[in-house]
């Protein structure tokens, strides 16, 4: 899961790395308050899943409460990256002297922790790498002994710094390797980490992915997972509990497991189909739970045909059957359906579906009803 910035500061903040003063806004006269009780020129910056910002146009400067007004209003009427902006993180524009990267993040290749860090900071590391490759330091960390301060004080110098400079970024680089490992992130970068002209330390730019599996282990990081779902449809589907994906096809998936689904989308798509989604019953095949995954099923305007596609095991699949015939008659749900269910109960469930004239696969295998569903979308009944 990737944080918003001002979570990640927050986190930074509470670990002992300094930040720049700020506020989160979600309207114009928010921004405009801070800035006239802070008295100095601002950075505004969209709260957005996604990278490169500056470039799409979602960080701005403002130097009166007016001017803060005004582009808070600018980039709370953005899109970037596909993504609404629904808040805003106004800090204190800081006099900088130097800019410097830091980061720490997994090395799937190796299986270890790696440490990157760079004199250059303020731009994608991806183009330090490319343009000045010299200037980044690359160190891999053991996890039995982690970073020790030795180490971060020799990256520090091999960066340049000396003297004062180098022992308090070297104490920030030791902080955010523990706070990496504390809150088992995948990765945490610090860009730009500023050197003001007094010679301090703040993390101006900052970014922080959490492994999802380890959310349970964190109970002081608000997910507010519903911020992070742009998608209306995904948006429902996480509300309902359904593990749900949208695709870019036109033909609806719903699968009674991952694999399943999985393998269905394969199918379809060997055969010549789009799907339009993923979609897994989420262990559950109810009548209630074949309902819910219908409906959200039914949000997407593109979906012009549905392929069933349920192992029910001890699950009694007449309820699946009879959920979706009733689903069909509530709806007048006019467009092809392939059913595909084997589990306890099965023949009941194929005379349920069969009465209501939708079209029902009784092998184990998937092939014969990705055919067939895509034969009817196609109009090649």
């Amino acid at each position: 899961m990737r944080l918003f910035e001002y979570e990640t500061k927050k986190i930074l903040r509470s670990e002992g790395i300094p930040v720049p003063q700020g506020v989160v806004a979600s309207t114009p006269n928010e921004a405009k308050k801070f800035v006239e009780d802070l008295a100095k020129p601002v950075i505004l910056k969209a709260q957005v899943l996604v990278g490169r910002r500056g470039k799409a146009g979602g960080i701005l400067t403002a130097h009166t409460p007016q001017e803060a007004a005004e582009a808070a209003e600018k980039l709370l009427k953005t899109d970037i990256g596909g993504q609404k902006v629904n808040e805003i993180l106004i800090e204190e524009r800081l006099n900088t002297l130097q800019e410097l990267y830091l980061s720490v993040a997994v090395d799937d290749s190796e299986g270890k922790p790696v440490i990157l860090a760079s004199s250059e900071g303020g731009i994608e590391v991806e183009e330090i790498a490319a343009e000045q490759p010299e200037k980044i330091v690359k160190k891999h960390v053991y996890t039995l002994s982690g970073l020790r301060q030795y180490e971060s004080r020799t990256i520090a110098k091999r960066i340049g710094l000396r003297g004062n400079l180098m022992s308090r970024a070297s104490d920030i680089l030791w902080r955010l390797y523990q706070l990496f490992e504390r809150y088992d992130a995948t990765i945490v970068e610090v860009n730009p980490l500023i050197v003001t002209e007094g010679g301090d330390f703040f993390a101006a730019g900052a970014v922080m992915i959490i492994d999802d599996d380890s959310l349970s282990r964190h109970p002081n990081i608000e997910a507010k997972v519903e911020l992070r779902i742009e998608d209306e449809i995904e948006k429902r589907a996480w509300r309902n509990g359904i593990p749900f994906a949208r695709l870019d096809g036109d033909i609806g998936i719903i699968g009674s497991g991952a694999g399943l689904a999985i393998a269905t989308i394969d199918l379809v798509e060997h055969y010549g189909g789009k799907p339009a989604n993923f979609m897994d019953t989420g262990g559950q095949i109810t009548h209630q739970r074949v309902k819910e995954c219908l409906e959200v099923l039914m949000m997407n305007p593109r979906v012009r045909g549905i392929i069933i596609n349920m192992y029910g095991g001890i699950n009694p699949m007449v309820e699946a059957a009879q959920a979706i015939v009733d689903f069909i008659n509530i709806h007048g749900l006019a467009i092809p359906i392939v059913v595909k269910v084997r589990g306890n109960f099965e023949e009941e469930a194929w005379t349920i579906l069969e009465r209501a004239g939708i079209e029902v696969v009784k092998s184990t295998q998937t092939e014969t009803a990705a055919q067939r569903i895509v034969q009817k979308t196609r109009g090649r009944v």
